[in-house]
């Protein structure tokens, strides 16, 4: 079986800026691709090309078994799209938006304002449907801007960052929305800062820097490339971190670090949960109390410092025309 969306060596160029530097990717249909990576690594670039809104300098790639250059039109009624911020008009209400999309993408009247409905109901919207965007809170123009990208009902999903600016109860009403649309059979391809939510929602993860993959795998995967599990002690005496930090070096797979300011011994494992025990154990035996104890993966500013050799927040911005 085809991939629904497959990209290989992707070039795109401004000027002197390289936005993409051969960008490969392939993402099995009914399956969600993370790109993650921090601002100006290429996420935005891709999406744009795949969604024919930019050529390629370089390289090819297929969308639903189209070509993104030679079958764009024909395409563009095959994706939907939701960008960083959301493409809906204030001045109209939530149904007008929505059957807006409905009749460009030519639908029909009836058409569209039956899956105007449709979707307003789907996405917890039917009692503001009447009301101008305008009055939308930032949570609820997300899902109406999702919306709109399913009018078509799309077999093939881009998500650019959509949940950048949303509180938590926000973000994680959209999450559920994305996994209910997976689990139809939609594939999505989404890019985000954020490794909980690619966590949550994509079966694997592409790392972009530089406008290239670096690293692709399953969160766990990533995850283990920056260290694995870590044990964190937080020690009742100051006096005891060098015996602990000793004591546990054959347990670690690098480096035992000590904070004497926070009391706190962290330690580099393998087989988290097993050797936390032996460690708790250990130390139990030689009587040396322990404040608190626990387990921890990688944040995401590790990961990308790791990976990327720079945090996720720095303020430069990816390129676009």
């Amino acid at each position: 079986m085809s991939p629904a969306i497959h990209a290989e060596g992707l070039v795109k160029r401004y000027g002197d800026v390289v936005a993409l530097d051969g960008m490969d990717l392939s993402v099995p249909e009914g399956t969600v691709l993370g790109l993650l990576g921090p601002n100006g690594a290429g996420k935005t670039t891709t999406v744009r090309i795949l969604t024919t809104l930019v050529k390629p300098d370089a390289g090819h790639a297929t969308v639903a078994g189209l070509d993104v250059v030679a079958d764009a039109r024909r395409l563009r009624s095959h994706i939907g799209a939701s960008g960083q911020y959301a493409a809906v008009d204030d001045h109209l209400t939530g149904a007008e938006n929505l059957e807006m999309v409905g009749r460009l993408y030519h639908l029909g009247v009836a058409r569209s304002r039956q899956r105007a409905r449709e979707l307003l109901e789907r996405f917890d919207l039917t009692d503001a449907a009447d009301r101008p965007v305008q009055g939308y809170s930032g949570g609820m123009r997300r899902r109406l801007d999702l919306a709109g990208a399913l009018v078509a009902d799309p077999p093939v999903l881009f998500l650019d960052e959509p949940t950048t600016g949303l509180d938590p109860r926000a973000r994680a009403s959209l999450w559920d929305v994305i996994a209910e649309l997976v689990k139809g059979g939609t594939t999505v391809l989404l890019t985000t800062q954020y490794l909980e939510e690619a966590d949550r929602l994509a079966d694997r993860i592409a790392v972009v820097d530089h406008g290239h993959v670096i690293a692709l795998g399953t969160a766990d995967e990533l995850k283990g490339q920056v260290g694995g599990d870590r044990i964190e002690l937080t020690m009742t005496s100051g006096a005891d971190l060098d015996t602990v930090r000793r004591m546990l070096a054959p347990l670690a797979v690098g480096d035992v670090r000590t904070d004497p300011t926070a009391l706190r011994v962290t330690i580099p494992v393998s087989d988290g949960a097993a050797s936390l025990t032996t460690a708790l154990g250990r130390l139990a035996a030689e009587r040396i109390r322990v404040r608190d104890a626990g387990l921890r993966r990688p944040t995401l500013d590790e990961v990308f410092l790791t990976l990327t050799g720079h945090q996720t927040t720095e303020p430069a911005k990816e390129h676009t025309p």
